[in-house]
């Protein structure tokens, strides 16, 4: 007969430490269950939080686009302007200098005409 309350003593023990590891189990399984659920919560809020900040980059880069083809066509203007002036003072240098030499030509006709005089 203590053989037999032995055993049962035994069997309950041995059901009492699985009934007790199963639970912590269980509550080691919600915990982790909790903290996988609350990080994918962050993780959800920093995408939104990016999503927006990326629509809202989306704006800028646009209106930066904007901008940068208006002052491509601005150069492109510019540069045209600055050839037409270049050439404008090349062939107003290339004029000053014919009327320099035509200048000079005159005035020594002049001086001969003078020294003619007397």
């Amino acid at each position: 007969m203590i053989l037999v309350i032995v055993i049962v003593v035994v069997v309950l023990a041995i059901v009492a430490v699985l009934v007790t590891a199963a639970r912590r189990r269980a509550e080691a399984r919600a915990r982790r269950r909790k903290r996988l659920a609350s990080e994918a919560a962050d993780h959800r809020q920093e995408g939104d939080a990016h999503a927006a900040r990326a629509r809202e980059l989306s704006g800028d880069a646009e209106a930066q686009r904007q901008q940068a083809a208006e002052h491509e066509r601005l150069a492109a203007q510019h540069a045209e302007e600055a050839e037409r002036y270049a050439a404008q003072a090349s062939e107003r240098a290339e004029r000053q200098h014919r009327e320099g030499r035509a200048a000079a030509f005159h005035d020594e006709k002049a001086a001969e005409r003078e020294q003619e005089l007397d």
